[in-house]
C-alpha cells in the first residue's frame, strides 16, 4: 500500500488517562486520532480500582490539552487540591473526555498487532514510505484492519501483573491455587469481597504502594465489628529499614507518604506481621485446603486463606512482535528511557524530563508511553504521561521545537521498591536520600480508610 500516510489518523492504543490524553495533544495540534480501546467504556481499567484512592490531586491528573478540548461542553474541573478516586477519575474526567472526543474513541476494539502494511519486521525495502497497519478485533468477534501513520501504544499494563514467584516466574502450584488469589488490591467495601478477608489470615505479597494499601485495608477490617480475627502477613522480598515505609512526612505527596505510614500503623498495632528475605518458590495447600507458602530458602510459613500478589506489572508486548521496538533487556522500557527509571540505580521519584526522544524507537512513528513506557520500572505519575504525549504529539505534528522543550519536575521521595535494590545490603539502601528516616506515625483520615490512596494514578 502506498497511500499519503499524511492523511491517516494516528492510532492510539488504550483509552486511559495518558491515551485520551494523547488524543487531545493530537486534536490541538490538527492530526485526527483514532483511539481503540479493548474494555467496554474509557478507563475500563481505571473503573477496576474504582474503589481506591489516588495519591495524586486532580489538579495532578488532569491533562491540560484535555482540559481546553472540555471547556465548551460547559465541563466544570474538580477541586485541584482534593484527592480523587479511580472511580471519580473515570466518571468526572475520562468519560466526558471521551465523549468530548466522539467517534474518535473505539471501545470493545482489542489490538491484536501491529506492523507496516506489506512489511514483516524483517524487510528493509521501501519500510518506512508504508503507513502502519493495525489488527484490530472487536467485542463481537468482528476483525478489521486499519491503517495509520503513527501509533501511539498507551495500553498500559493493568492486564499483565508480576506472579508471586520469587524469581519472576510463577511459583510451583500458584495456577492451581488461583481461587485463592489475587493480584489487584480488593474493595472491602463489596460485600462479598469482605466476607472473602473478614477473620481469615491473608498474605499479601509486596513491597510498593498497592502492597501498603492492602496492609492499611485489611488492618481496618481488623478494627471492624464484622472483622475480628483479621489478620496479615506481609511478605518482604527484602529487609525492613528506615526506608521501607516510603518517605512520610518528607514526601512531596502528602497522601503518597501518609499512605506508607498506614501500612506501619498495621504492624506497629500487630495487624500484620511481616516476614523479610522472603522470595516465594512454591504455594502448596495443606489438608484443610487452606494455602502454605514454601520459600527458596526452604522455609514454610503458616498457612494462609488468602493471598493477595502485589509485586507490580509488566508490559504486553505480544501484539508489537512485527514492529522493531528498542527496549531494555531488563525493563522492557525503551533503551533511552532505561536509565532514567532504573530501580537498580533511581529507588524513588526523581526522573529527569523526557519526552519523544527518549521514547523513539528503530521503528520511527511507534510510542510506547504511560505505565507501559516505564516497562518494569515503578513509581509511575500521570503527570509524566501527559508531558510524554505533549512531546510526541508535537514531533508528530513536525514540531520539533516544541517536542524537545521538555519541562517536568517530579515530586521526590515517596515509595521506594524497585526489583533491583532486594539484594541490595542494607547500608547500600539507606543513604540514597530518596526516602526519609523512620517516619513519625500518623493515622489517615476515615475517608482515606475508606479508599486507601495508592499509586495507579497512570495509564
Amino acid at each position: 500500500m502506498n497511500a499519503p500516510t499524511i492523511e491517516l489518523p494516528v492510532v492510539v492504543i488504550g483509552a486511559g488517562p495518558v491515551g485520551l490524553a494523547a488524543a487531545a495533544h493530537l486534536v490541538g495540534r490538527g492530526i485526527e486520532p483514532l483511539v481503540l480501546e479493548a474494555g467496554p467504556t474509557a478507563g475500563a481499567a481505571v473503573r477496576e480500582w474504582a474503589h481506591v484512592r489516588l495519591f495524586s490531586t486532580w489538579g495532578e491528573v488532569v491533562d491540560p490539552a484535555a482540559e481546553k478540548l472540555l471547556a465548551p461542553t460547559g465541563w466544570t474541573r474538580p477541586d485541584p487540591a482534593a484527592y480523587p478516586s479511580g472511580g471519580d477519575w473515570a466518571e468526572q474526567y475520562l468519560r466526558p473526555l471521551a465523549d468530548a472526543l466522539g467517534e474518535r474513541v473505539r471501545t470493545g476494539a482489542r489490538v491484536s498487532g501491529v506492523s507496516r502494511a506489506g512489511r514483516d519486521r524483517v524487510v528493509d525495502a521501501d519500510r518506512r514510505a508504508q503507513p502502519f497497519v493495525v489488527h484490530v478485533t472487536h467485542a463481537d468477534g468482528r476483525e478489521e484492519r486499519l491503517f495509520a501513520r503513527a501509533v501511539i501504544d498507551a495500553s498500559g499494563t493493568w492486564t499483565t501483573p508480576g506472579p508471586a514467584g520469587g524469581s519472576g516466574l510463577p511459583a510451583l502450584g500458584e495456577r492451581a491455587a488461583a481461587d485463592r488469589i489475587t493480584y489487584r488490591v480488593p474493595d472491602l467495601r463489596d460485600p462479598a469481597v469482605r466476607a472473602r478477608y473478614a477473620g481469615k489470615r491473608t498474605a499479601v505479597i509486596g513491597s510498593g504502594a498497592s502492597a501498603f494499601t492492602a496492609l492499611a485495608s485489611l488492618a481496618d477490617l481488623a478494627t471492624s465489628d464484622d472483622g475480628t480475627g483479621t489478620k496479615a502477613v506481609w511478605i518482604l522480598r527484602r529487609g525492613i529499614s528506615g526506608s521501607t515505609f516510603g518517605g512520610g512526612e518528607a514526601d512531596q505527596l502528602p497522601a503518597r507518604g501518609a499512605l506508607g505510614l498506614a501500612a506501619k500503623a498495621a504492624i506497629d498495632d500487630g495487624h500484620a506481621d511481616a516476614v523479610t528475605g522472603f522470595r516465594t518458590e512454591a504455594i502448596e495447600r495443606d489438608d484443610d485446603g487452606r494455602l502454605v507458602l514454601v520459600g527458596e530458602d526452604g522455609r514454610r510459613l503458616d498457612a494462609v486463606d488468602e493471598l493477595i500478589v502485589l509485586t507490580g506489572f509488566r508490559p504486553d508486548l505480544s501484539f508489537l512482535s512485527e514492529v522493531r521496538l528498542g527496549l531494555d533487556e531488563r525493563l522492557q522500557a525503551p533503551v533511552d528511557l532505561a536509565p532514567l527509571i532504573d530501580p537498580n540505580q533511581h529507588s524513588c521519584g526523581t526522573v529527569p524530563p523526557h519526552g519523544h526522544r527518549e521514547l523513539s524507537h528503530p521503528e520511527p512513528g511507534v510510542y510506547l508511553v504511560g505505565m507501559k513506557s516505564y516497562g518494569r520500572a515503578p513509581t509511575f505519575l500521570a503527570m509524566t504521561g501527559h508531558e510524554q504525549v505533549r512531546s510526541v504529539a508535537a514531533a508528530i505534528a513536525g514540531d520539533l521545537a516544541s517536542a524537545d522543550r521538555v519541562e517536568l519536575t517530579l515530586p521526590e521521595t515517596g515509595v521506594c521498591g524497585g526489583a533491583g535494590l532486594f539484594d541490595a545490603p542494607e547500608a547500600d539502601r539507606t543513604g540514597s536520600g530518596c526516602c526519609a528516616p523512620a517516619p513519625r506515625l500518623v493515622r489517615l483520615g476515615a475517608p482515606a480508610a475508606q479508599e486507601p490512596a495508592v499509586g495507579c494514578c497512570g495509564s
